[in-house]
């Protein structure tokens, strides 16, 4: 029996400290208080309930979803040397009655089930025989009906919870919006007081979405930057994955298709050789990746538009679950909205008014192409992203977009808006700006209106892209039922007022952009991994497990970093716990050792993750912001902090604007990029940082009237800051 939370993390693991609010979900299920803890994925939910089944002296019994998450959890827990089974209907009848035998004499610590063969009265009969401590339930969002997944026998695991009353229950989900929060809550009788809920922020994630405009091409171009690495690309139809599959295996690709029209068989077969790293890239339907738990997902393609934020949201975190740099890509098109539609068109009541709402809200997000794409998301769960520029995404790494003055236009379109009685789309509206003759505007009488063929000088096309911006802006307000467009408060006083609007007329291709705002944390010798993963590679086959079973590609990143060249050494490195230590250790230093005699490499000390946890706490900054702040403060040019980075000029002064406001002194530069603005107006936005503060640049664009561009806005600010 392991003494404490931290000895198990470290012994049984390998890991030298908690992830945000582990600890906490620990020491509260320890203390037997029931539980709902919401983490995103990669945010180490597992370990929430594996350890305390380390210190509890009964069973605990885990609720999963599908049997091949539970198969993974239980291969990679026995490679740790922590007692853990399974009980479904992938076992023989042999192996089953083992397993169930092992249940009796308590010579298991976990005990994985779905929840129908939980509620099966032969599973509650072995289980009146046995003490258990405490009731896991994974998934948790699909007890509830508003969950993206809802399934109607997680509801009875309430009435099966109360044949335990001894035993803490403990509930997980890493997609839950507020509402279903509460009704998972409500179902198992959790109280408020008893919710954890972490940052939805992936912060390893780059996210970008690109319109798709030859999207087999555009694809494998972006396939180019992920050769010999894992990925999956989405597709909205069994048709396009079979068609994207056969496109990608012509260029050579090592690629395998996954949608429910394939033989199980072959389905099965595909999704194990992905997971075992013999293929690169799963080419399927949203039905693949619920039950995977491969961390070294490198990169999620959606090749076509989700349906919801939610689900969107939980498909690329398949990706980066072991916390290294992943690359979340959106082709998005008009076309593939329509085709949502079309479908959505066929629901009813308020299942279509509900599909009409999600596809509308990620509509706008693929749209959107100012805002940081971490807001929309974060915001679909209840949390507020409070930085400016997340640093990690198309939006935040791109060159601001030129503004315009679109006053006239923006009013024109309002005005008509109001004329046809905020009751049509912005299709109609455009119609009318147009002079169109079409039967919808002379049924309704709308070639009679002050409005009509006053809007000649915009294509239809500009007038639409103009209604998403001002919807963006905050003008527009859009029916879920009827698509109607109607004015929002702040319209009404921007027309009364004659305020200016500031925005595009042309969409613009997106300019280029990088996703190495986050980029490998840890310099690592590149030839030392590959050895190391091969040697990974041919343990796993040997033992017929998924190669991340043995080590993660963190672990094996940080033995490339440190050189470790003793078994002491070895059992610092992330990852490696005692019993790996004891069963897998020999054979990598049999690789390290030698490669480092032959290249005269020495160790190098590596810092324990919770001294460098706490002097990020300490700072509250990233160890990126602060490198970047430093170096700029001590006169590296904006060039070479670019190059080095490898980000845009706007992001660098956007890390050195967070350095400054964390209360590090700045330095006063003359040499960073050339004002456009006159001498007059630089004077004034720099008098509305002093009186606006300098933590966000919109107000003072805004007070200005548009007239500063936010690239000057960057540079004024960091003068204001260095005063």
């Amino acid at each position: 029996m392991q003494s404490s939370p931290e000895a198990v993390l470290k012994n049984a693991f390998g890991y030298d400290s908690f992830r945000p609010l582990q600890r906490e979900v620990i020491e509260n299920v320890l203390a037997r208080q029931d539980s709902l803890a919401i983490m995103p994925t990669g945010g180490g939910k597992s370990l929430c309930y594996q350890i305390p089944a380390l210190l509890f002296n009964g069973l605990t019994v885990v609720v999963s979803p599908l049997i091949a998450l539970m198969k993974d959890q239980v291969e990679q827990l026995r490679a740790a040397g922590v007692p853990a089974l399974f009980l479904n209907s992938s076992l023989s009848p042999e192996a089953y009655s083992e397993n169930m035998a092992s249940i009796r004499n308590g010579q298991a610590k976990l005990l994985y089930v779905a929840p129908e063969t939980l509620l099966s009265p032969r599973i509650l009969s072995l289980l009146a025989e046995v003490q258990v401590d405490c009731l896991t339930i994974d998934e948790a969002h699909c007890i509830s009906e508003w969950g993206h997944d809802f399934r109607p026998e997680y509801r009875q695991l309430a009435d099966v919870r109360r044949r335990w009353p001894e035993a803490v229950c403990l509930a997980l989900t890493a997609t839950a919006t507020p509402r279903v929060r509460a009704d998972i809550s409500s179902s198992l009788g959790l109280t408020a007081a008893n919710e954890f809920v972490a940052s939805f922020n992936r912060e390893n994630l780059f996210i970008e979405v690109a319109p798709k405009r030859d999207g087999e091409s555009q694809l494998a171009r972006f396939l180019e930057r992920f050769k010999e690495q894992s990925g999956i690309v989405y597709c909205f139809s069994r048709r396009q994955v079979d068609e994207l599959n056969a496109y990608l295996a012509q260029l050579g690709c090592s690629v395998r298709p996954y949608h429910a029209g394939l033989d199980d068989t072959v389905r099965s077969r595909n999704q194990e050789d992905f997971i075992r790293d013999n293929v690169q890239i799963m080419v399927a339907t949203i039905a693949f990746g619920m039950g995977i738990n491969k961390p070294n997902v490198r990169f999620v393609v959606h090749y076509d538009l989700p349906k919801s934020i939610e689900g969107y949201y939980q498909e690329i975190g398949r990706s980066g679950r072991d916390g290294l740099p992943a690359h979340c890509l959106l082709l998005y098109s008009y076309g593939d909205a329509a085709k949502l539609k079309y479908f959505i068109n066929q629901k009813e009541g308020d299942e279509r008014k509900a599909a009409v709402q999600q596809l509308d809200a990620i509509v706008r997000y693929a749209e959107d192409r100012r805002n940081c794409r971490r807001k929309p998301l974060l915001a679909y769960f209840g949390e507020q992203f409070s930085s400016e520029n997340c640093g990690n995404c198309d939006n935040c790494n791109a060159e601001a977009p030129v503004l315009e003055d679109i006053t006239i236009p923006a009013q024109k379109f309002l005005s008509c808006v109001f004329r046809v009685g905020e009751r049509f789309g912005a299709a109609h509206v455009a119609d009318v700006l147009l002079g169109s003759k079409n039967e919808k505007v002379l049924r309704f009488g709308h070639e009679q209106l002050s409005t009509y063929g006053i809007g000649k000088e915009l294509s239809q096309k500009q007038w639409l892209f103009l209604a998403r911006q001002l919807a963006q802006l905050g003008f527009l307000n859009q029916d879920a039922e009827h698509r109607a467009l109607s004015l929002t408060e702040t319209a009404r006083a921007a027309l009364k007022n004659r305020a200016k609007f500031f925005g595009q007329l042309h969409e613009a291709e997106p300019s280029a952009r990088s996703d190495s705002g986050k980029r490998q944390e840890i310099e690592h010798d590149q030839t030392l991994f590959a050895l190391l993963r091969a040697k990974r590679k041919e343990l796993a086959d040997a033992d017929g497990v998924p190669p991340y079973v043995i080590f993660s590609d963190r672990t094996l990143i940080e033995m490339a970093a440190y050189y470790p060249q003793s078994r002491q050494s070895l059992l610092g490195i992330s990852g490696v716990g005692q019993v790996k230590l004891e069963k897998f250790g020999g054979a990598f230093l049999g690789i390290i050792i030698p490669y480092c005699q032959e290249n005269a490499l020495a160790e190098k000390i590596r810092e324990p993750e919770r001294r460098k946890a706490a002097k990020k706490a300490e700072s509250g900054l990233g160890s990126r912001t602060t490198l970047i702040g430093e170096a700029y403060n001590n006169g590296g040019s904006l060039e070479s902090l670019m190059e080095r980075h490898q980000i845009k000029a706007g992001t660098i002064l956007d890390y050195v604007t967070k350095y400054a406001l964390a209360g590090n002194p700045l330095r006063q530069r003359e040499d960073l990029l050339p004002l456009t603005a006159a001498p007059a107006e630089q004077q004034a936005a720099l008098a509305a940082f002093e009186e606006l503060g300098a933590e966000y640049l919109k107000p003072v664009f805004e007070k200005l009237d548009g007239r500063v561009s936010y690239e000057d806005l960057r540079i004024l600010r960091l003068r204001c800051l260095a005063r």
